[in-house]
């Protein structure tokens, strides 16, 4: 029996969470803060820790790290009743394998204790492979992911994804390296572990990175590690990324993010096949294969002077086009049907499928998310359906009520050739409100990006949203002919 530390200061919902956790198979205990836990954690190890941010006697941060030095390889979820962006980055980077907000529903957090629990075991049998001792859990827990995901690859029926298939197990045995352009959520990261698999580097690690989560001042930190004492806060040696996956596969996400002068370390490592650690003096030789992906072209931020040309010239030995989803609408019902397999076995659901009117609604959304979108939105009716079929009801307004806010291109033809003016006809009345907000929150965008001499990054700051969102409003605008 699996056995879950909850720490939290308040007494009702420990009392509730033991209840719940116990019903569910677990050996569930208490603390009502940390310096409880820690005690409690001397004689007895948890294989997972539910722990609140704010306790009385110390932060969920604190307690996170004392957790990580008792038991490296337990689990840790963090809870709290203050969703902080800074916080979330906090604890993960630290180890946590997740952050979630109050109020907590009990199959979600059911849900995600089961994935954790995952997580940690692979993460451990992993850990028993690999030689050098100084490799830390959280990658290991990225390479069991990615092996898990690796294995329920789909694909799809459409011409544009079996063309993306066929380039696939054509590039994956050689040591190309790879430029994968789509959208974010199109599923980049997953055609860069299907190459990873099907070359002979499959038994070697693989391991993902988004360039556009790095900090600029720890980028070089994640990918080439540090020295002790290289900067402030380094108390230890850390091996980085691209160390860790010698013999294997880097995936960096979103490279145009890479700070320009992390770019010319890295043009170093695809020339020479050599890295320097932070702060170090030592080269270190390594063997991996590198691929790229972004939702921009490389070639244009090249010549825009974002991106270094001789870095693009070394990467572009071969490239592949993700298409959206809404590029493949033939491919739309099939992978919802793939995601509430996948959704029931988590949940301990048998919802069957999806009622025939579901199936339209999401053949018909564009799908600015792409697959990611599409998980989701599964997942939540999945949760939300009580029947054998998913109804619309379950899915979220703007799938069910998309056709309401699409333009009437045909009337719109119609109008230009009589000379009359029926823009407020192309939208039934009752919804003439979301259109007006769509367009309110357009220009507010299209000013940022103005401000900001059309820098993304920068008009995402200014708008206080992340970039990748910034990008699914513009892709948004464009289908709505804005």
């Amino acid at each position: 029996m699996q056995r879950i530390l909850i720490v939290d200061d308040d007494d009702d919902i420990r009392l509730l969470l033991v209840r719940f956790l116990g019903r569910h198979g677990y050996e569930a205990s208490s603390a009502e803060c940390g310096a409880a836990a820690i005690e409690w954690m001397k004689l007895n190890i948890p294989d997972l820790v539910l722990c609140d941010f704010r306790l009385d006697d110390m932060t969920g941060t604190q307690l996170l790290a004392g957790i990580k030095e008792q038991h490296p390889k337990c689990a840790v979820i963090i809870i709290t009743g203050y969703s902080d962006v800074k916080d979330a980055v906090e604890v993960m980077k630290l180890g946590a394998y997740d952050y979630v907000t109050k109020p907590l529903y009990p199959d979600e957090i059911l849900l995600t204790i089961k994935q954790a629990l995952v997580a940690a075991t692979d993460a451990a049998a992993i850990s028993t492979e690999v030689s050098d001792e100084r490799v830390d859990v959280r990658q290991s827990v990225a390479t069991a992911r990615t092996k898990e995901m690796g294995a329920d690859f789909l694909v799809g029926n459409s011409p544009k994804y079996t063309t993306v298939i066929e380039q696939v197990h054509l590039v994956a045995p050689t040591n190309f390296s790879v430029i994968i352009y789509g959208e974010s959520g199109s599923g980049k990261e997953v055609i860069a572990k299907q190459i990873h698999l099907n070359s002979a580097r499959s038994d070697k690690p693989f391991i993902a990175i988004d360039c556009g989560a790095l900090s600029k001042d720890l980028s070089g930190s994640e990918l080439f590690g540090h020295e002790r004492g290289a900067f402030t806060g380094a108390v230890g040696q850390k091996i980085g990324s691209l160390e860790l996956a010698n013999g294997g596969t880097v995936f960096l996400d979103e490279i145009g993010n890479l700070p320009y002068d992390i770019q010319v370390s890295l043009l170093r490592v695809v020339q020479e096949r050599k890295i320097k650690r932070v702060g170090g003096t030592k080269d270190i030789e390594i063997d991996v294969r590198i691929i790229i992906a972004s939702n921009e072209r490389l070639w244009g931020l090249a010549k825009a002077g974002k991106f270094r040309e001789d870095l693009y010239h070394r990467f572009n030995e071969f490239s592949i086009e993700v298409p959206a989803l809404r590029e493949r609408r033939e491919d739309i019902v099939q992978f919802a049907r793939y995601f509430l397999q996948r959704t029931n076995t988590e949940l301990g659901k048998n919802v069957e499928g999806f009622a025939k009117d579901v199936e339209e609604a999401l053949e018909n959304y564009p799908w600015y998310g792409n697959l990611r979108e599409l998980k989701n939105v599964v997942k939540r009716a999945t949760l939300l359906t009580s029947g054998t079929l998913v109804e619309l009801r379950s899915l979220p307004f703007e799938i069910t009520n998309f056709q309401s806010l699409r333009f009437d291109t045909g009337e719109e033809a119609a109008s230009t050739e009589s000379g009359k003016d029926t823009t407020m006809n192309q939208v039934p009345y009752y919804n003439r409100l979301k259109v007006a907000n769509i367009d309110a929150e357009y220009e507010v965008i299209l000013d940022a990006l103005k401000q900001s001499g059309y820098n993304k990054s920068k008009a995402a700051k200014l708008l206080d949203i992340d970039r990748k969102t910034l990008y699914n409003k513009m892709k948004q605008y464009k289908d709505l002919n804005l």
